[in-house]
């Protein structure tokens, strides 16, 4: 296992084994280069901010440039996953709230002057967000390392799309709003890519984050699907705040949920470092 050497978003390096699996839980993605020669891994919570980690030797290389859409969606699963969301009444549906919670922090951030801008989707998966923004008058891009996903934005959402792996490709411009949503706990290396995004964030402009809630998550089992093998990290509210800082943003916001599809989820915004926001 690669525990030696670990180290937390934080600089600690004191950890306890939270949970323990020897099989994959029920209910989560089977992905063919996982567990071929068999399946263990820990979960590990930092003792100085309450970050978890998911330990293990199994191989995840590769898994956004094709094996994730093909494993949690299959063939033709983008379009129908899609519809399927773009159809829940608000109150079932994550992406409406999470387009509500934006669209209100940035009536508020921008005072009122401004109800909509430019913004970019790192990580856009089915591109429900992108899409519900662009019908709220948002220029939105999605991009996405798989060019499947990258071209379902384009023909099925109607966004703009980028088939890019971030933070390797150079996106051109500054955008009013740059999001992560669900997706910094698949990076092994969040911090690495909160900071690339940095300069795509115009002056006055916003960050938006949204990664799983682990505290809560864990008090409900290791069976919760926070803890799956694809989540390298699990948050705290701690951690996220840390993470948030050591990028070079300014945390604004956060606050901790239960969504419509009982995920547990952390939320934030941030702004850029600089002091330029009245």
């Amino acid at each position: 296992m690669r525990a030696v050497g670990l180290r937390c978003l934080c600089g600690g390096a004191a950890f306890e084994k939270v949970f323990e699996y020897t099989a994959a839980p029920q209910g989560e993605n089977r992905f063919p280069q996982v567990g071929r020669g068999g399946y263990y891994r820990q979960i590990k919570r930092c003792r100085v901010c309450g970050h978890c980690l998911s330990v293990h030797e199994m191989d995840l290389d590769g898994l956004y440039g094709g094996v994730y859409v093909d494993s949690v969606y299959g063939p033709d699963g983008l379009r129908k996953a899609f519809e399927r969301i773009v159809a829940l009444p608000p109150a079932k549906s994550d992406n409406a709230g999470r387009v509500a919670r934006v669209r209100d922090f940035a009536a508020r951030y921008w005072g009122g002057r401004r109800a909509a801008g430019s913004l970019l989707d790192i990580g856009s998966g089915l591109a429900v967000f992108t899409h519900a923004m662009k019908a709220h008058g948002w220029r939105a891009v999605a991009l996405d390392p798989d060019p499947r996903a990258a071209a379902h934005a384009s023909r099925t959402a109607g966004v703009e799309a980028v088939c890019a792996r971030f933070p390797d490709h150079c996106i051109r411009g500054q955008f009013d709003l740059v999001t992560f949503n669900k997706v910094l706990e698949h990076a092994e290396d969040p911090a690495a890519m909160l900071a690339a995004s940095r300069r795509l964030v115009s002056a006055q402009g916003f960050l938006y984050v949204e990664v799983p809630d682990g505290e809560t998550a864990a008090e409900q089992g290791s069976g919760r699907e926070e803890f799956f093998i694809e989540h390298h990290h699990i948050f705290s509210a701690a951690s996220l705040a840390i993470l948030v800082r050591s990028s070079g943003f300014r945390l604004l916001e956060m606050e901790r949920l239960r969504e419509p599809s009982t995920k547990y989820t952390l939320r934030a915004f941030c702004a850029p470092p600089q002091e330029v926001h009245a």
